[in-house]
C-alpha cells in the first residue's frame, strides 16, 4: 500500500491545502473491495490522458513547460509522453451541494450558497459549463452540465429543506461520471459540503479510483458555519484540520488531482473560488500509452525541475480482455 500524504505545503490566506511534495498521495493499490461490482471506465482512444497543474513552491503557475519537461512513472517504469498541449480551454465544472441535515444547522446552508454563487461568477458565461447536483443520501441532478451561467442559482436557492442523511463519495462518484461524459474542456467535480459521510456504499479510496480512471479531480469546499467562525480568517478547528484536510476526504482530492479549500468567510471563499477556476485553465495535456497489465496503475508526473510541485490524478484503470477492452 502505497503511503497517503501527510504533509501540506501551508494553509494559504485563502484556507487553500496543497500537496507539500511534487508526487501525489495515491489511493492503496486495492482500490475496491467489490471489484465485480464497481464501475469500468473505458477510453475512447488507445491513449491516457493526464491533465496537470504545475506551481512553484510559492504557488504561482507555471505555464510555459514543453513535454521534454516532465517525466511520467507508470508503476515504476518511464513513459513517453505521446501528445502534449499547454493552452487556456473552457472550464466543465459539475457543481455537488451538500443538502443533508447536517448542512441545515449553523446557516451551513447560506455559506454553500454564497460559496456557490462565486464559483459560477468566476466562469466565462457562454463559454464555460457547469451543472448542480444537490445530495443527501442520493443524488440529485437538477441541471444537466450547460453552458454557464443557466438558472444554477435560482434553482440552489429554491431547494429550502434539510434531506436526511448523507452518502458523499458516493454523490462525489456518481456526478465524476456525470461531468466526464462532457465533450472538450477541463472537467471537475467541485462538492460544497461539511464533510461528514454516513451512508456511503463507497469508501474515499474507490472513488478516488473511480475519478482518477476518467481523469476528473476533485476539488473540495468544506463549508463553515458563519455563526461558528465569525470574525476569523484561519482555520484552528482540529475537527477540520485532522478529520476533513488530513483525512479521507482531503486525500480524496488529492489522489484525483484536484486539492481541498476551508472558506472561513466570504472573502476566502472567493479566493478559493476563483483558485480552482484558474488552475483548471491553466493545466496541460499530457497523453501517453497506457500499461497492458490489467487493473490499477499507479502514475507518477513530475518536472525534471524539482523546485516545481506538479499535481495530476494518481493512476489509471486497464480493463481485462474478458470486460472488452
Amino acid at each position: 500500500m502505497e503511503k497517503v500524504l501527510a504533509g501540506v505545503l501551508g494553509v494559504l490566506a485563502w484556507c487553500s491545502v496543497a500537496s507539500a511534495v511534487q508526487e501525489p498521495a495515491t489511493p492503496p493499490a486495492v482500490i475496491s473491495q467489490d471489484e465485480a461490482t464497481r464501475p469500468r471506465f473505458k477510453a475512447a482512444t488507445d491513449l491516457v490522458t493526464l491533465n496537470a497543474t504545475v506551481r512553484t513552491r510559492r504557488g504561482r503557475f507555471v505555464s510555459n513547460l514543453k513535454a521534454e519537461d516532465f517525466l511520467l512513472i507508470d508503476g515504476g517504469q518511464t513513459r513517453r509522453i505521446e501528445q502534449f498541449r499547454a493552452e487556456s480551454t473552457p472550464v466543465n465544472i459539475a457543481l455537488l451541494v451538500d443538502f443533508s441535515g447536517s448542512m441545515g444547522v449553523a446557516e451551513r446552508r447560506l455559506a454553500a450558497r454564497g460559496t456557490a454563487a462565486d464559483i459560477i461568477n468566476s466562469l466565462t458565461p457562454a463559454v464555460d459549463a457547469a451543472g448542480l447536483y444537490v445530495f443527501d443520501k442520493r443524488l440529485h441532478e437538477l441541471q444537466p452540465i450547460a453552458p454557464a451561467p443557466g438558472n444554477i442559482l435560482a434553482q440552489l436557492a429554491a431547494v429550502q429543506t434539510p434531506f436526511g442523511a448523507t452518502s458523499l463519495f458516493d454523490a462525489i462518484a456518481e456526478t465524476g461520471r456525470a461531468v466526464a461524459s462532457q465533450a472538450g474542456g477541463r472537467r471537475a467535480v467541485v462538492a460544497l459540503t461539511d464533510g461528514a459521510d454516513n451512508a456511503s456504499r463507497l469508501t474515499p479510496e474507490e472513488v478516488s479510483g473511480l475519478a482518477s480512471s476518467i481523469d476528473v479531480p476533485v476539488y473540495i469546499i468544506a463549508v463553515v458555519s458563519p455563526l461558528d467562525r465569525s470574525g476569523k480568517t484561519t482555520v484552528d478547528d482540529a475537527r477540520l484540520m485532522d478529520g476533513v484536510v488530513q483525512g479521507p476526504l482531503g486525500n480524496l482530492a488529492r489522489w484525483t488531482g484536484g486539492d481541498i479549500y476551508i472558506g472561513v468567510g466570504p472573502v476566502q471563499s472567493k479566493q478559493a473560488a476563483k483558485s480552482i477556476v484558474d488552475e483548471l485553465r491553466q493545466q496541460y495535456l499530457i497523453a501517453f500509452e497506457p500499461g497492458q497489465r490489467p487493473g490499477w496503475h499507479p502514475i507518477e508526473l513530475r518536472t525534471r525541475d524539482k523546485d516545481l510541485v506538479v499535481r495530476a490524478r494518481s493512476g489509471y484503470i486497464v480493463q481485462s480482455t474478458r470486460e472488452g477492452l
